[in-house]
């Protein structure tokens, strides 16, 4: 990552932490989302395609999610639709470059989505069941998908590892919101939340940036090495 953009996501880091630490509302409001805008001016650099133009779209629609979370109105809802939106457009992504089945990879999303939202509503989610049952589903798509990705050929193997990781760390960070705010709020929340969030961003961002050229290109590139 180019250095000023590196400086706009610390900026952004820091403002954050001092939102958290000291109180005032508006740091927070102006601190969380400059290392998502970072992310989206890094992401530029990737090669273009359907892929950039996807994960693009996520990281926009976990900005506005963002900045609906630290809104002070309560508008979790709201921000729970923006990042339900943002899962939908990475779902769309890691499909356009992968289509396989992967059972293995489709059973752990399966059991990572699905204990997460069973353990939400064995405490009581009232109204909100509803929505965190759609949030759940497209959280455990998106995740089967970005593993799903593992299996394709080795060229876009390390473009695959920084997906799925990034996939990981985001349902951690979602399941820790989950947890800490139905199930047992628990000290240093906010940190682990913020922290697994930005490095799954940064994962997600960083694997459209691995990619190299389209298969066809490649082809043509290896075939001109023999």
């Amino acid at each position: 990552m180019p250095l000023r953009l590196l400086l706009l996501a610390l900026l952004g880091i820091v403002l954050m932490l001092l939102g958290r630490l000291l109180g005032p509302q508006w740091l927070c409001l102006l601190g969380k989302p400059l290392p998502i805008l970072a992310l989206l001016l890094w992401l530029r650099q990737a090669p273009a395609g359907t892929y950039r133009r996807w994960i693009a779209a996520g990281l926009g629609l976990s900005l506005l999610g963002d900045l609906l979370l630290e809104w002070p109105a309560d508008l979790f809802v709201f921000g729970l639709g923006a990042f339900l939106l943002a899962h939908l457009a990475y779902l769309r992504a890691y499909l356009s470059s992968s289509r396989r089945l992967a059972p293995g990879a489709l059973l752990l999303a399966v059991l990572a989505s699905g204990g997460m939202f069973a353990l939400l509503a064995s405490a009581g989610l009232g109204a909100l069941l509803l929505p965190v049952a759609c949030y759940s589903l497209a959280i455990g798509a998106m995740l089967w998908r970005a593993l799903a990705r593992l299996t394709e050929p080795a060229i876009e193997r390390r473009s695959a590892c920084l997906a799925g990781l990034g996939a990981l760390l985001f349902v951690l960070s979602d399941s820790l919101i989950g947890i800490n705010r139905f199930v047992l709020p628990f000290d240093g929340a906010s940190y682990t939340i913020l922290l697994s969030y930005w490095l799954g961003q940064l994962g997600i961002a960083a694997s459209c940036l691995a990619r190299t050229a389209q298969p066809g290109v490649a082809a043509v590139s290896l075939a001109s090495l023999r």
